[in-house]
């Protein structure tokens, strides 16, 4: 079982480029706006040319017309009469008449087009044609734009709704890759849809019952050929008690004693490889039972015990949290001689949410670059050193996999000098 980093989070706009669906939703708004803008160019240069050729002669024609009906000098009441008519306001300036059909000034803002709205009489007045009330209300346009804009809202969420619809297998698929990449394949992804997306799915459930029973294949196979050797290996024993002392002898029954181990090793970790399933917790007083195994089993060597009275009683399984110490203390104390400085066990509280257990000695520590593999299995950083010295490279594999399957992680650092080793275990 891998342990997965906390990562800190990334950007926005780092986040939105690794986005697939983000990156759609935005391709479509670009290709709305972009079509929008050739489309509104398009008519605007269409109705543009149409109105110098066509419409804009037509539409002086009309105003004279206008210009004409209301007469020179102008006349109120035909004035009038024109308003009421049509949807249009007039306005009369001049040195006998000065009358308006509308209190705001009317006409547009441009003055081009005004210019096609005026008319000047003979007798020296100026008539000023413009739109009625209906087209005259200032809060039109913003209202317009408003709508738009809230046109476009709906748009963008119509679109990020149906993408993240569309995509829906792919987040099924990321969530069942990170729990087969875990070790966990109780939950098969689910298979939503029929469409090539599904049969990706479905593609990677079978790849998944594929790795499983290999996986199973493997441990059962490790685990009978492990069962198997332990008779022979305890013949091998009462044997090699038969043979006379002496070097030979003690050679012998140090390898048979180191087989021993590795397999006592390989069958715990293979039970642990299930995670939480294997324990059998009960509520235990983690300092007491750091205490009691420095007393029985590291009596008179250099240990240093920091132990916070604030822990209550935690639920662990008592003989894998213990074999999860031993090993720690084991290995920062075959690291840690000619130092002169004990080895220091601490525990303590981490934000009422978990309890971290650290064992750091003194010794020359280990290489950057080896650091993140020490807890691999069979990993041994120093080739030269003799296995009887060194160990077979799963002391800190087991105690990363007993921090794991109850729920927590294994941490190892550098702490200049020695090596720093912390198991953070959460509350329970």
């Amino acid at each position: 079982m891998k342990h997965r980093r906390h990562c800190p989070p990334r950007p926005w706009h780092k986040r939105l480029r690794h986005s697939l669906r983000w990156r759609l939703v935005t391709l479509f708004l670009l290709l709305a706006v972009c079509t929008s803008f050739v489309f509104i160019g398009g008519t605007r240069q269409m109705v543009g040319s149409g109105w110098r050729q066509l419409v804009q002669p037509l539409f002086r024609d009309y105003v004279d017309r206008l210009a004409n009906e209301v007469g020179s000098p102008p006349d109120v009441a035909r004035a009038q009469a024109l308003v009421q008519r049509l949807p249009i306001s007039v306005r009369i300036e001049g040195p006998a008449v000065n009358w308006a059909s509308h209190e705001r000034p009317s006409g547009p803002k441009d003055a081009a087009f005004a210019a096609l709205l005026t008319r000047s009489t003979a007798d020296g007045h100026t008539i000023r044609f413009g739109l009625g009330d209906v087209w005259h209300n200032e809060d039109r346009p913003r209202r317009v734009g408003w709508w738009m804009l809230a046109g476009l809202l709906l748009l963008l969420l119509l679109a990020y709704g149906y993408v993240r619809h569309l995509f829906r297998p792919i987040d099924d698929i990321r969530a069942g890759a990170l729990r087969y990449g875990a070790g966990d394949f109780s939950q098969p992804i689910p298979l939503r849809r029929r469409d090539e997306l599904g049969d990706l799915a479905a593609q990677v459930n079978g790849m998944a019952d594929g790795l499983q029973r290999l996986l199973e294949g493997q441990r059962g196979l490790l685990l009978a050929i492990s069962h198997e050797l332990r008779s022979p290996l305890t013949r091998a024993r009462l044997n090699a008690e038969l043979v006379a002392e002496g070097t030979s002898r003690d050679a012998l029954l140090r390898d048979l004693n180191l087989m021993r181990d590795l397999i006592s090793d390989l069958l715990e970790s293979e039970r642990l490889a299930g995670g939480a399933a294997a324990l059998q917790t009960e509520r235990l007083d983690l300092n007491a039972l750091a205490t009691e195994l420095v007393t029985q089993q590291f009596a008179g060597q250099a240990v240093e015990l920091a132990l916070d009275d604030a822990l209550p009683p935690l639920l662990l399984d008592r003989a894998r949290i213990r074999m999860l110490l031993r090993n720690l203390l084991d290995n920062a104390l075959r690291h840690n001689a000619g130092s002169g400085t004990p080895v220091r066990l601490s525990t303590s509280p981490v934000d009422g949410t978990s309890v971290r257990i650290v064992v750091r000695d003194a010794g020359p520590g280990v290489a950057d670059e080896d650091l993140q593999k020490l807890a691999q299995p069979f990993y041994r950083p120093d080739a030269a050193r003799s296995r009887s010295g060194g160990g077979v490279g799963l002391g800190l594999y087991l105690c990363r996999l007993v921090a794991e399957s109850h729920g927590g992680r294994l941490t190892l650092r550098n702490a200049q000098p020695g090596l720093e080793v912390t198991a953070e275990l959460p509350w329970r």
